[in-house]
């Protein structure tokens, strides 16, 4: 039970302090933070929990990171890619504005 009170501050902090989807690439363009991470996951035959597990986030964290609502940080966007054992360029990408 405290470890799941603990998961729940843990995400509700990172909900709250770096929840940063638009990332400014140069003054008057704007990129969108992009990832495959469903595919990955899927490709190895993984629940949402499994690689929550493996990167030590709650599975909500990957539900947001899949839908796009939540950014990770560089260290949890390099776990992530290290789980799935590919570069971490080929799980998240910026896509500019109108591409």
């Amino acid at each position: 039970m405290i470890l799941y009170i603990l998961q729940m501050i843990i995400y509700i902090l990172q909900t709250i302090f770096y929840n940063q989807i638009n990332i400014k690439s140069s003054p008057g363009s704007e990129a969108m933070l992009e990832n495959r991470v469903r595919e990955h996951r899927a490709r190895l035959k993984w629940s949402q929990q499994d690689l929550a597990n493996v990167v030590q986030v709650t599975r909500q964290t990957i539900g947001l990171i899949e839908k796009g609502d939540y950014a990770p940080s560089v260290a949890l966007a390099l776990k992530i890619a290290h789980a799935f054992r590919v570069p971490v360029e080929e799980v998240f990408s910026l896509k500019e504005e109108g591409e």
